[in-house]
């Protein structure tokens, strides 16, 4: 399996918000994994601090 995980940082535009916003969705969603059986299928919507949608993870099979 894999665990594939996109996060779109081209809207993050302040000095060092992409930096600061990516760390903190890597923080919450890794944190959070453990509500999951990371089985294929499995998966969430990631959002910035202003709740915007910025990305997903889930996880594949292996190919």
């Amino acid at each position: 399996m894999k665990f594939v995980l996109e996060v779109d940082i081209s809207g993050m535009r302040g000095e060092g918000e992409a930096v600061a916003e990516l760390g903190r969705a890597l923080r919450y969603w890794g944190g959070n994994l453990r509500h999951y059986a990371l089985q294929p299928g499995d998966g969430s919507e990631i959002h910035d601090s202003q709740y915007r949608r910025v990305g997903s993870w889930h996880i594949a099979p292996a190919s």
